[in-house]
């Protein structure tokens, strides 16, 4: 990840919490741009790059090969596509390591703005700790590439273990 010598302060944006089916990871943001062209930087590869990575394949065979390039080369995973509700509901899974996320993306017109809702579905033995920093890090890459600034300017240290208390914290129990 891109590191500089500043390491600005960040606020956590979201939280953990718990639903019927288990406990999420919940983000917000909200963006000066129509649902669609929001939708276009978390779908389509050229708007994915700037601040995570891209994918490569066929949508429609309900599964991509997804290449996080904000972290250096790597081989990609394959992320299946659960559901796609263009351009209000994105349901992906993914493999990281021997897990298997479970991420949820829904837009919404918010008076001429689009809201964004972001969901992780935490396993028992997952870690909100690292992994809501990590999303924080990545939702202000997207905020940044939006706004023409450079992503690379989101310091990762800012947000990690900067707020790892507190997604720990606010983590409901499994």
């Amino acid at each position: 990840m891109t590191e500089t010598s500043e390491s600005p302060e960040v606020e956590p944006t979201g939280s953990v919490v718990r639903e019927d089916d288990g406990r999420w990871i919940v983000l917000r943001r909200t963006f000066a741009a129509p649902v669609a062209d929001v939708w276009a930087s978390l779908t389509e590869p050229a708007g994915l790059e700037p601040w995570i990575g891209t994918w490569d394949g066929d949508p429609t065979t309900g599964s991509v090969r997804f290449v996080m390039t904000a972290e250096g080369a790597t081989d990609g995973d394959e992320c299946r596509v659960l559901r796609c509700d263009p351009p209000h509901r994105l349901v992906v899974e993914t493999a990281v390591g021997e897990t298997s996320w479970h991420l949820e993306v829904d837009l919404a017109d918010d008076g001429g703005a689009t809201a964004l809702v972001f969901r992780q579905a935490l396993g028992p033995d997952e870690d909100a700790g690292s992994i809501g920093p990590g999303w924080e890090y990545y939702l202000d890459r997207l905020a940044a590439a939006r706004a023409g600034r450079d992503p690379a300017t989101v310091v990762w240290d800012s947000y990690y273990p900067a707020l790892a208390a507190h997604y720990g914290s606010t983590a409901a129990p499994a």
